[in-house]
């Protein structure tokens, strides 16, 4: 039996890596799971029950209760779900939380596709693909700002570029694994390109790793 291909992608927020990671697991036909969308999940019930997003007890206990069903929410992709997401991660005591639900999705047998910030650091830090996306800041706010305005959400570019720099700060910061490119995950800076080049650089890199690991 093969070994299982995991693919780990890291990356700020608006980088294009939750994109590449769903078209990687559709290309290989493996099971996906945006991690972002966990803290998402997590902050919104916290804003939902009422509660403090820096009340630490609170957002551990929602995120002990989280099933996977939740992600389903369409609410979860909006800004303030983002911005709940952000402060909530911040909890050593919610990554814990979600640490072995996170664990046991890319210890499937057949392996999967995970994306997020600490993926590669802590999550599969023994997984044999790994990316790094990432972007300038004003490009990310643009791509965040276009996406948000799509959807009828009325926020200036500035607005977006000061939560952008914000969570990247506030990312890169925290003590509990913080954002950071695993020391053996391939970079990928997707400033000048546009979704299709990126896919195309991701495949390629994914196709290298494998060979060089020896994966079918």
């Amino acid at each position: 039996m093969s070994a299982p291909l995991v693919i780990a992608v890291d990356g700020p927020a608006a980088s294009g890596k939750g994109t590449i990671a769903a078209r990687l697991a559709a290309w290989l036909g493996l099971p996906y799971l945006d991690t972002g969308l966990l803290y998402r999940a997590v902050g919104m019930a916290v804003l939902r029950a009422g509660g403090d997003l820096d009340d630490t007890g609170l957002a551990a206990r929602m995120a002990r209760d989280l099933k996977l069903e939740a992600l389903c929410d369409p609410e979860l992709i909006g800004r303030a779900a983002g911005e709940a997401a952000s402060r909530v991660a911040f909890h050593p005591e919610v990554r814990a939380e979600l640490l072995k639900l996170q664990k046991d999705f890319a210890g499937q047998p057949g392996g999967a596709v995970l994306d997020g910030r600490d993926i590669g650091t802590v999550i599969a830090p023994d997984a044999p693909v790994k990316l790094y996306v990432t972007a300038d800041p004003e490009v990310r706010a643009r791509r965040r700002w276009l996406q948000l305005t799509g959807r009828g959400e009325a926020v200036d570019f500035e607005t977006v570029l000061a939560d952008i720099r914000k969570r990247d700060a506030r990312d890169a910061g925290r003590d509990a694994a913080p954002m950071t490119r695993a020391h053996d995950a391939v970079l990928l800076d997707t400033s000048l390109m546009d979704i299709e080049a990126a896919f195309d650089a991701a495949r390629r890199i994914v196709e290298t790793a494998r060979a060089e690991a020896g994966l079918s």
